[in-house]
């Protein structure tokens, strides 16, 4: 593939990145996918998947098309499906409208595409590149990745904390330490994750309300992880209207389980080793069966301990403030014992950072090399697809197949 390909590629699959983005929290559990039709270096239809159930990016793009997109180049951020689901196969609309090649960025990871999609349009003849904006690709969709290949969901743990890395001061007021920027910033992610995970103390001291106040997004379901149900009735997260689920264990109350029960409130029991204490990682799984494939923890430091612990933090995006609190009293990020030594600190890895407001924001991965990333995981899917183009290339030729990029 020649240089001006290249660039030619990456040009349109930034633009379909661009309004796959415009799916965010709309389009869950489904992935965020955008699609571009190019027409001799011209762009004759766009679209992305607005929301679940809807039509996808594809048939969208197809739909907006300004003529005839017969010998056009499609340009989409996910592999199209070719499994009949709430929609019909778009690979078969890519064959039937007589595109002549498609440039994907990547694998879809669901079992039931896993590069199917990309196998019955090189069998159609379609000229078929994989992998141009691929680590961007992947981001925009590390939820749905993590979701679908580990059925569990994708942890972002958010927190603010001054220079010094105190939560609060030792009076125990923390309002506010981040910006109003970044106080804005967050209500938009809590509309883009299905849940919001707390722990008892937060509730207990701030009496959250925990929704997105975001126009255009959904509240988050409201997740407490409340091993002894020491939360009051009255706290404003079981009054607000709006999807409620406490994480439990058989120590708690059993009146208090039923009477939560009656307002409407789900309950998880999951015991650990430790009498009172949540199993997390078990949890995990239960809120992934109920359909939470994205989780927003905003707790403090004692729930923030356990979750790192229990290894089910992904991600973590942290707003640094300019100021100092001081103090040896003054709460720090995370609680509970720490790492015995340097040695078992636990590392981050693809680090970067902005400004918000006058904030610094970090944002970095849990860096977990023994573990089967989703990105591994889709990795394999393609070295396998390579493989059969090379058994096939060694059985005969065949003038539909083209090299990934």
């Amino acid at each position: 593939m020649d240089f001006l390909r290249i660039d030619e590629d990456r040009k349109f699959m930034a633009r379909a990145l661009e309004l796959a983005v415009r799916g965010m929290g709309h389009a869950r559990p489904n992935p965020m996918v955008g699609a571009v039709i190019v027409k001799d270096g011209r762009i004759i239809g766009e679209g992305w998947h607005e929301k679940f159930g809807g039509p996808h990016a594809e048939v969208n793009a197809f739909a907006h098309c300004t003529e005839d997109p017969k010998g056009a180049t499609l340009y989409v951020t996910l592999e199209p499906c070719s499994h009949y689901g709430k929609t019909p196969p778009c690979a078969d609309l890519i064959i039937k409208k007589d595109i002549d090649r498609v440039v994907t960025a990547m694998v879809d990871p669901n079992p039931l595409v896993s590069g199917k999609g990309i196998r019955k349009l090189r069998d159609a003849g379609i000229f078929v590149t994989v992998g141009v904006m691929e680590k961007e690709a992947r981001k925009l969709n590390e939820v749905f990745l993590k979701y679908v290949t580990e059925h569990k969901p994708f942890v972002l743990y958010k927190a603010a904390m001054s220079l010094d890395g105190k939560t609060a001061c030792y009076t125990g007021d923390s309002q506010w330490i981040s910006s109003e920027e970044s106080r804005e910033e967050v209500h938009v992610l809590r509309g883009c994750y299905r849940g919001i995970m707390v722990g008892a103390g937060t509730v207990i001291k701030d009496n959250p309300q925990l929704t997105a106040r975001t126009e255009g997004l959904d509240d988050p379901v409201r997740i407490i992880v409340d091993g002894n149900l020491s939360v009051p009735l009255k706290a404003k997260v079981f009054q607000k209207p709006g999807e409620t689920i406490v994480l439990t264990t058989t120590a708690a109350d059993e009146k208090k389980r039923e009477e939560l029960s009656s307002m409407g409130v789900d309950i998880i029991m999951t015991d650990s080793g430790e009498k009172g204490k949540v199993d997390l990682p078990s949890a995990m799984t239960g809120l992934a069966l109920k359909g939470i494939d994205g989780i927003l923890l905003e707790g403090g430091a004692t729930l923030a301990a356990s979750a790192f612990e229990a290894e089910i933090v992904d991600k973590v995006r942290i707003y640094q403030a300019p100021m100092i609190i001081g103090g040896t009293k003054a709460p720090g990020l995370i609680g509970g014992a720490g790492a015995p030594s340097i040695a078992k600190a636990i590392r981050m890895k693809n680090i970067s950072t902005e400004m918000s407001g006058p904030d610094l924001v970090i944002e970095a991965y849990v860096d977990r090399e023994d573990a089967k990333t989703p990105d591994r995981r889709i990795d394999e899917l393609e070295e396998e697809l390579k493989a059969k183009d090379e058994t096939a290339a060694a059985e005969g030729p065949s003038e539909h197949k083209e090299q990934e990029g």
